[in-house]
């Protein structure tokens, strides 16, 4: 297998980032937009998020950017400031690879880094068990379902709820 590298995101990834994302739009329901954003789009939202200080990476493999991932804000009041919510994506020609996990967990010590104390996954379509796993396996634990909370490709669809706790989590005042 050919080693992967995670770095820091940025402009220059716009396209693959926006590559990768239309591709789980259109064939997949960890998005539940349903029309795929434009690069301007996807730069808009990169620049929001690096502007406000949350983590942003892209795995390489072979200098080809094969996945992304980022943290947000769970919620806007500010009493959830020290909460954040993940999200990874991997091209399907990647899938499988430890793409995923990679992004993940390097994701996980970034935010840790930046002093948020909880993480959580709002997993689309919990039937599809392989994001569910890769959670797990970062050591997140499932937390409750909501059920069919959105309606993409026809069907309704559940959202699992999974978090993990970051650093001292909860034991200390931040």
């Amino acid at each position: 297998m050919t080693s992967i590298s995670i770095r820091p995101a940025g402009p220059a990834d716009i396209p693959a980032i926006t590559q990768i994302y239309a591709s789980a739009v259109l064939t997949g329901t960890a998005s539940f937009e349903v029309e795929p954003p434009d690069e301007a789009e996807m730069a808009r939202r990169q620049r929001v998020l690096l502007d406000r200080g949350y983590p942003y990476l892209v795995a390489e493999q072979l200098n080809v950017v094969v996945g992304y991932a980022y943290a947000g804000p769970y919620h806007a009041r500010p009493a959830y400031h020290w909460t954040v919510e993940d999200s990874v994506y991997v091209s399907p020609q990647a899938h499988r690879r430890g793409v995923g996990r990679a992004l993940l967990n390097h994701l996980i010590k970034e935010c840790e880094a930046r002093g948020f104390r909880q993480l959580i996954a709002v997993i689309g379509d919990p039937q599809q068990g392989a994001s569910i796993a890769l959670h797990r396996a970062s050591g997140f634990r499932l937390v409750g379902t909501f059920e069919a909370v959105g309606f993409k490709f026809g069907r309704w669809l559940d959202t699992a709820q999974m978090q993990r706790r970051l650093g001292p989590g909860a034991s200390a005042a931040p």
